[in-house]
């Protein structure tokens, strides 16, 4: 980012949060729960959205501002309607959607189950698309509002042994620029966000890379704060991702790989603590809250599950 761009972006009015309505899918626990708490430290009145609704709704109820925890399946089209249906009678007229909501296969491309594969692709991709489509026509008629997509540092790189994950981000990027580009003059603003590995679920058996910290939870809150106050398109935590991806993208293909192997990124998904990680596997395996999800024998990963995590980041 230019000293230009940054200084015209110091000089934007801040667009204040206090009492704007705040929708947060999968966001229970995790980043979604760290963007939920943010927005509600600043005023704003949140819907948390999550599969697991008694979690959702334990959290609200320390947010201030009457947080709603409420059901929701993104992979259900009905199912997101009542959220931002009711998300409005409890709460007013939506002025933000954060899809934040995913799930993450680890696994060597060739071995992923099918069923995960689509799995991932509903939630990750399909569901940022059906709640897009169902907010932003309010917003229009409004002629305000901001949807926020939570993509992923892999939605601009390739990370081996995440490979359909890699491809949802990479389409969460695009379909959130062609639709800014469509929604140009309505009022409505469209933000896509790419944290880096963060340390939460998604996590856990990894590492982010040699000399490379994981993002903690508070810093996508506070990247969140600042582009609903001061809209941009690329929300990258921490902000000293964009410099360096763009950077990376300059290169030739075979200086990305030597950049890649030094700094260990093209082993992050590929050299995984399976145990670490087969409690979450298992959760996401069978679609269940993390809360109702059998524990595993510590000692090794639950036979015949790939590693994969409900994301409430």
């Amino acid at each position: 980012m230019t000293m230009a761009i940054l200084r015209r972006r110091s000089q934007q009015p801040r667009r204040p949060l206090t009492g704007r309505v705040v929708a947060i899918t999968g966001g229970a626990r995790g980043l979604g729960l760290a963007m939920a708490q943010a927005v509600a430290a600043r005023g704003a009145r949140v819907a948390i959205g999550d599969l697991d609704s008694e979690l959702g709704a334990a959290e609200a109820a320390k947010l201030p501002g009457g947080a709603a925890g409420l059901e929701l399946d993104v992979t259900d089209p009905d199912s997101f309607k009542r959220f931002l249906d009711t998300t409005e009678n409890r709460l007013g007229p939506l002025d933000v959607l954060v899809n934040n909501a995913g799930i993450m296969v680890v696994s060597p491309f060739l071995e992923e189950p099918e069923a995960l594969t689509r799995r991932e692709i509903d939630i990750n991709l399909h569901g940022v698309i059906t709640g897009m489509r169902l907010a932003i026509p309010g917003m229009q008629r409004r002629r305000t509002g901001h949807v926020v997509n939570v993509a992923s540092v892999a939605g601009k790189i390739a990370v081996a042994g995440e490979a359909v994950y890699v491809a949802t981000k990479h389409a969460v990027v695009g379909l959130s620029e062609a639709v800014r580009a469509e929604l140009r003059g309505t009022g409505v603003e469209l933000s896509v966000m790419m944290p880096g590995l963060a340390n939460t679920e998604l996590a856990s058996g990894m590492s982010a890379g040699r000399g490379v910290k994981l993002v903690e939870p508070g810093e996508v809150g506070t990247a969140l704060v600042d582009a609903l106050e001061r809209p941009r398109l690329e929300i990258y935590v921490p902000s000293k991702l964009n410099g360096l991806l763009r950077f990376n993208a300059a290169l030739p293909q075979g200086a990305r790989d030597a950049m890649n192997r030094f700094f260990q990124t093209d082993q992050v998904a590929t050299k995984v603590d399976k145990t670490a990680r087969a409690a979450y596997a298992a959760r996401a395996s069978a679609g269940m809250p993390l809360a109702e999800a059998p524990a595993p024998p510590s000692s090794a990963p639950v036979a015949g599950v790939t590693e994969a995590e409900v994301q409430s980041r």
